[in-house]
């Protein structure tokens, strides 16, 4: 059965991708590894550093540049983090100057926000009592 080790999001501006998804979420690099003109440039959650990668990809192919320049024109999150209380990491991304698209919103039983990662991408965050 396959398993889920790395996927990835399309940003424009590895380094700036790298800072934010550290500096701002909160994730840790896993791998650095130079490939020609970019990085294989991977991070993850502390708190699980064997588990899924997350893929800073170049945003180079054409097609993968009108894909995410679409999605975030649309408002459409290019993918979604689990966090376990919204309104701190509300709080929290606030006091790391990330730029909010939409502040904690209720949608049922799930509570979503939405933050710009700088790189070309809206990534949203969610908290379900059962995710």
């Amino acid at each position: 059965m396959p398993r889920i080790t790395v996927t990835s999001v399309h940003v424009d501006d590895q380094a700036q991708a790298l800072a934010f998804y550290t500096d701002v979420l909160g994730f840790i690099l896993k791998h650095d590894i130079p490939a020609g003109d970019f990085h294989w440039l991977t991070v993850v959650d502390p708190g699980d550093p064997g588990g899924t990668q997350l893929l800073l990809e170049p945003n180079q192919h054409p097609a993968a540049r009108a894909y995410t320049s679409a999605l975030h024109q649309d408002g459409i999150p290019a993918t979604q983090f689990e966090v376990d209380n919204i309104h701190q990491a509300y709080a929290d991304l606030q006091k790391r100057g990330a730029r909010i698209v939409q502040p904690p919103t209720e949608m049922g039983p799930v509570w979503t926000l939405v933050v710009d990662d700088t790189c070309g991408n809206l990534i949203q965050l969610a908290t379900a009592p059962e995710m």
